[in-house]
């Protein structure tokens, strides 16, 4: 086929050609922001599911019926790193905008200068900078207003002084936050109790994130009302039909077609997982000939070998180098149970020790991503597929030397 019109995409968060099985989420999503906007109490959205399952493709199409519906949007990514930017850090040049925004007009919106003055308040209170230069603003701060520097009280109060000055513009905000598992303790804990006190006053600023599957414990531990608060859709692999559609549809526009034989053998080895899906579409319409219009079983046989070995190299080899060698020790014994969710004293077992003696490993894993617990006591891979990948690249598991 022609290189150039190859319609799959892989990629970190890249829209696919077909975005299959999702319409139940992204209707759901348009009623919240329909609710909220027009006043209506309605809970807050966090997609959570495993790597690789499109969360931040879902986000961009929120983000997209959001602008649709005239809501000012904050799209932020949270990060792993140690360097990195704390929540009010990637918040603050967002919220600046949007508030520059609504204080914009022919008539003056005193809840909107409020809200900038307790903006201000809340980045002295923190003093915030964005690299060598510190936000400011030619307004005097509120006094008594998110300027205490506890972040759970003031990002709250700011959050309030946003949503008030929204309603009183005829508008609505929504805050999107990418990888919320990465917020820590007290930044998840601010952002709960700011949804939860924006939500009481029925304001109209909603909250949508998407994390990996711990992050529901998470922000239940953090706060015992965020499971009330909280929408928590489950975004998994598609279906066989769902796969099928997202495989078919693309290349159908463009007058090919698979064979079923073909569309089975690639659905079994990607297991349903759309970034799988599209890697393995993208292969398998390189290698096809343009000569019939098809794809064949063939195929998707040479397409499996060349998606496996780019993804070996890549998406898979990129968290496999992140890892410790102890680490690499705890996944590996892990991968040779197999997909499924493991008790966490068989995996101690495996390696010849005590529970309590690779607690901390298992607890430094959780908190790079790479495993959570499904069920209390049991432990699974965040990456699809990540165990065949151990296994092909430690074909021999050892327990020597841990520790």
């Amino acid at each position: 086929m022609d290189r150039a019109k190859n319609p799959f995409s892989p990629g970190a968060g890249t829209p696919p050609p077909e975005l299959a099985g999702r319409s139940t989420i992204l209707e759901d999503a348009m009623v919240a922001l329909q609710r909220v906007k027009n006043g209506r109490s309605e809970k807050s959205m966090i997609l959570v599911g495993l790597r690789g399952v499109g969360k931040t493709v879902l986000l961009g199409e929120i983000q997209h019926l959001a602008e649709e519906k005239g809501y000012r949007v904050v799209f932020i990514e949270a990060h792993e790193s140690r360097q990195k930017k704390s929540l009010p850090e990637l918040l603050a040049p967002h919220l600046r905008r949007i508030l520059f925004d609504l204080n914009r007009g022919e008539i003056i919106s005193e809840k909107a200068r409020k809200a900038l003055r307790i903006f201000k308040s809340f980045i002295h209170a923190l003093k915030l900078k964005m690299g060598d230069f510190e936000l400011s603003l030619d307004i005097d701060a509120e006094s008594g207003e998110a300027d205490s520097g506890d972040l759970e009280v003031d990002l709250a109060a700011l959050f309030v002084a946003i949503g008030d000055a929204a309603k009183d513009r005829n508008t609505a905000v929504a805050i999107i936050i990418d990888e919320l598992q990465y917020l820590d303790e007290k930044e998840l804990s601010a952002t709960i109790m700011a949804v939860h006190r924006v939500s009481q006053k029925s304001l109209p600023l909603i909250l949508i994130g998407a994390g990996l599957p711990q992050l529901v414990g998470k922000a239940g531990n953090s706060k015992s009302y965020a499971e009330r608060l909280f929408h928590y859709p489950e975004v998994g692999a598609l279906t066989k039909t769902d796969a099928s559609i997202a495989l078919q549809s693309p290349v159908e526009n463009l007058g090919v077609h698979f064979f079923p034989e073909a569309l089975e053998m690639i659905y079994e080895a990607t297991k349903g997982y759309p970034y799988f899906l599209q890697e393995w579409g993208y292969h398998v319409w390189n290698i096809a000939s343009s000569d019939s219009a098809t794809i064949t079983l063939e195929d998707a046989k040479k397409a499996n070998i060349l998606s496996i070995t780019n993804l070996d190299k890549n998406f898979f080899r990129v968290r496999f180098d992140r890892l410790t060698p102890n680490e690499r020790k705890y996944v590996r014994a892990l991968a040779e149970f197999g997909r499924k969710p493991q008790r966490s004293g068989d995996i101690a077992n495996k390696l010849g020790k005590a529970v309590e003696q690779v607690a901390p490993l298992r607890a430094q894993l959780i908190n790079k991503g790479m495993i959570y617990s499904p069920a209390h006591g049991d432990i699974a891979f965040t990456v699809p597929l990540f165990e065949e990948f151990l296994v092909r690249e430690i074909p021999i598991f050892s327990a020597k030397d841990i520790y």
